[in-house]
């Protein structure tokens, strides 16, 4: 590998560990700081809302896109795999019933936003980092970049009504790029 910041054994170690602590019913610690507008409250509602990754809660920082991931439009890298493992997750939310942990991983500097595909409102949801509860939509804001890393990863995942072929709007850039993941079932390609 050509770099030592690479995420390799050390990230996919964190995140299948962060896996293996965690069940898809626990959360996330609260975060410390206020929440922001648009947040999903702790208190789960109707109305999934939106959701933040804030920067601080990255698990790792890396040179590039571990193995096994794919970039899709040029700032977020998302699993390959054709079949997202997925769980009860104990959510009282019904489009929440299943969940696949996956780690997000976005570049150093973007302002991001993944939003499940339209139509999929009330049966998706997403969410990385101290968000408390799933949501429509995550924004991952500008993080600030040490001069080294040039992506961070977030540990969280989808959560589904069902096994399903999940559409995910990826917005950065003013670009906006259609990605499918399998969640307990695989594409048709």
């Amino acid at each position: 590998m050509p770099t030592s910041r690479m995420l390799s054994w050390p990230l996919a170690g964190c995140l299948l560990l962060a896996s293996a602590a965690c069940t898809a019913g626990d959360a996330d610690p609260p975060s410390t700081s206020a929440p922001s507008p648009g947040a999903p409250s702790s208190v789960p509602s109707s109305d999934p809302g939106d959701g933040q990754a804030p920067c601080a809660v990255a698990v790792d920082a890396l040179r590039e896109p571990p193995d096994g991931y794919r970039i899709v439009g040029a700032d977020v890298a998302v699993p390959e795999r054709e079949v997202l493992e997925a769980h009860e997750s104990e959510k009282p939310d019904p489009a929440a019933r299943l969940f696949a942990k996956w780690g997000l991983v976005v570049r150093v500097g973007a302002v991001v936003e993944l939003r499940v595909g339209a139509g999929w409102e009330d049966r998706a949801r997403v969410g990385w980092g101290s968000q408390e509860e799933p949501a429509v939509s995550v924004q991952v804001r500008a993080c600030a970049d040490d001069d080294r890393a040039r992506w961070l990863a977030f540990v969280g995942g989808t959560w589904v009504a069902e096994p399903t072929c999940l559409p995910l709007t990826i917005r950065s850039q003013g670009q906006t790029s259609q990605v499918r993941l399998g969640v307990g079932v695989p594409c048709d390609t």
